[in-house]
């Protein structure tokens, strides 16, 4: 008996609302071949001590499962993640490809002292054991974490909607920081891409999410700069660069950021700082209860939606990169 190819996308709980405006996203692509999608039922029950089972309503027998989830703290969005694919899998899914917007524990992708874990490695290794067939996801703390998984791995790249948005601002006498030396080799690439200058904070820190001392290399003065970076977590190397920028001369800071972890006081030092608008994607939900005056989400829905559609009817997908 021939069963028909299909695809079924379901979401966890974290990333529910990322994942129907994917579905949107998916319905007005495919509106002209008649395509039509729809977000697929799924239920968590919970037990008592805090344990807890997904599993799907809806069949999955034969069908390419796309399972959205960003696995930002706590643990449980990791583990509920986990326990989706392996119920996808013992369902008799044919395929199953994690779609994690943010891969939580990339910063843990090597040994910078001893006797410390390779988190982004053996978060590697639980998704291959819970048998995932691919992994997409987006602006990866370390490019180099690809090479922790023996399957195909969808790297996105937020510049595909960022430089676009950048573009359409017109700010003038524009220059690109990176608040770090890590962040040297994107934002390099962001101002290859709208003609204009690198600057690089030069920072040491003191212990984790505590920053030193910080000095800037580069034109300064007069510039409207945007610092680009790959998440915010605390907000502490962000805030004192653009600080630092400011006591430069320089015109306006701003930052475009990928992922808003936004822990601890990260929200409280964004309003208080020299920084005039912050830019982040909508892989992490923002806090409901937060203040976001200063703080605009730029959706990447649609490049995870067009990305979905190509991968499942296997088509190329290089035209989605900026770089």
């Amino acid at each position: 008996m021939y069963i028909e190819h299909r695809m079924e996308l379901f979401a966890c709980r974290a990333s529910k609302d990322f994942a129907c405006k994917v579905v949107e996203e998916l319905n007005k692509i495919g509106a002209d071949c008649g395509e039509k999608y729809h977000l697929g039922d799924s239920e968590v029950t919970q037990f008592s001590d805090g344990e807890f089972v997904p599993s799907f309503t809806d069949s999955v027998r034969g069908a390419t499962v796309f399972v959205v989830q960003s696995t930002f703290p706590p643990t449980e969005n990791l583990m509920e993640l986990l326990l989706t694919i392996d119920a996808a899998k013992r369902a008799s899914a044919d395929k199953v490809i994690a779609v994690m917007p943010y891969f939580g524990w990339a910063r843990q992708d090597r040994k910078d002292k001893p006797r410390v874990s390779i988190g982004a490695k053996l978060v590697a290794n639980l998704l291959t054991a819970a048998g995932v067939d691919r992994i997409m996801t987006c602006d990866l703390h370390a490019d180099q974490i690809q090479g922790f998984f023996d399957l195909p791995v969808d790297h996105i790249y937020a510049s595909k909607v960022f430089i676009p948005y950048l573009r359409s601002l017109n700010i003038e006498n524009l220059a690109i920081a990176a608040p770090d030396m890590g962040g040297a080799k994107r934002a390099n690439a962001y101002a290859k891409e709208l003609a204009c200058p690198v600057i690089i904070c030069h920072k040491t820190r003191e212990r984790a999410n505590v920053v030193g001392s910080m000095t800037a290399i580069g034109e300064v003065e007069g510039k409207n700069i945007v610092i680009v970076d790959d998440m915010i977590d605390t907000a502490g190397t962000l805030t004192k660069a653009a600080d630092l920028l400011m006591e430069k001369g320089a015109a306006s800071v701003c930052a475009c950021a990928t992922h808003p972890v936004l822990s601890g006081p990260a929200y409280d030092r964004i309003n208080n700082s020299a920084l005039k608008e912050v830019y982040v994607t909508d892989t992490i939900p923002l806090r409901a209860d937060a203040d976001t005056r200063k703080i605009k989400v730029v959706s990447m829905t649609s490049t995870f939606a067009s990305i979905i559609r190509k991968v499942y009817n296997y088509e190329p997908i290089s035209t989605e990169f900026i770089f």
